[in-house]
């Protein structure tokens, strides 16, 4: 196979490592090389980067390509361009600060470290919907993701920006304090004195329990919140939402629509089909956007 036509996606997350070549004519994964590891983030840097690599190998090796480019959706904070990393303060990937990702993995798989663009991963999420899934359409677009975490990206003519808004001040806290996985176990506990693991459980439970159904509708109400201004701000022609989360969509989807309708927002709200691949198909689709630029500057 000519390499050129492929790129490996990788989707770094906090515990694991998930990786697929993806065809960039056709823009679709090849599911062979579809490899997801588990990684010890409390781990060295050699251990990790070797937990790292030999998944990047096993993945080209199962389609018979050689190893070639490859793109990293990576957490942050890390400075995506030169490929250094400043996560700290949350006990995973602690060793990797201050350090060189990107040569140290370019060394460990023996490629030139200009083969190796690493993105942030919530910027990924959004590029994976705009270059193979429901924003392709769009010239301006806004995606978030809903899960452990909140993610949140802005796509203006092909230019993908992370808008960092997890942190921005929302009601009594952050957006991230009431958008999160965490809001719905800490408000279902707060109402019924039950702990449940995760929001899968809850949405099971909607149909019989008043209580469940209480908590949809003020997510509906924060989230409906949340994108009226981002939305605002932007004036973008459609949102995208994905994350575990994402997957009780019609839990709380009709609330929020109803919401930014009732501000005058009628633009259409897309739930992630591509889901857990739409960041390591997003990070692979970088290259094609750096091509692009590059070409635009000859």
């Amino acid at each position: 196979m000519n390499k050129i036509n492929y790129v490996l996606g990788i989707d770094i997350g906090g515990s694991h490592i998930t990786a697929a070549v993806l065809d960039m004519k056709q823009r679709n994964i090849l599911k062979n090389s579809y490899t997801r590891d588990r990684v010890n983030p409390h781990g060295t840097t050699e251990q990790i980067i070797k937990t790292w690599c030999t998944t990047i190998k096993a993945a080209y090796k199962k389609v018979d390509i050689g190893v070639g480019r490859l793109g990293i959706a990576m957490p942050g904070p890390f400075d995506y361009e030169n490929g250094i990393s400043y996560i700290a303060g949350n006990d995973k990937y602690a060793a990797f600060y201050g350090l060189n990702v990107k040569e140290m993995m370019a060394s460990e798989l023996q490629i030139s470290s200009d083969e190796i663009l690493i993105s942030n991963d919530a910027s990924c999420f959004l590029a994976g919907e705009v270059f193979a899934g429901e924003a392709g359409n769009y010239n301006k677009v806004i995606g978030i993701t809903l899960g452990t975490g909140l993610g949140s990206a802005i796509c203006a003519e092909g230019k993908i920006t992370d808008a960092n808004l997890w942190c921005s001040p929302f009601l009594d806290g952050i957006a991230e304090d009431y958008l999160s996985t965490r809001w719905f176990l800490k408000r279902y506990y707060e109402l019924s004195g039950i702990n449940i693991l995760n929001v899968r459980e809850l949405a099971m439970l909607h149909d019989e329990s008043p209580t469940v159904r209480k908590i949809f509708n003020e997510f509906s109400h924060n989230l409906g919140l949340f994108l009226e201004d981002f939305q605002q701000n932007h004036t973008a022609e459609a949102i995208v939402i994905g994350g575990n989360i994402a997957n009780a969509a019609n839990r709380f989807i009709p609330g929020v629509a109803r919401h930014l309708q009732s501000q005058g927002i009628n633009c259409p709200i897309h739930i992630s089909e591509l889901n857990e691949d739409a960041a390591l198909v997003g990070a692979a689709g970088c290259w094609a956007v750096q091509e692009k630029e590059r070409v635009g500057k000859v």
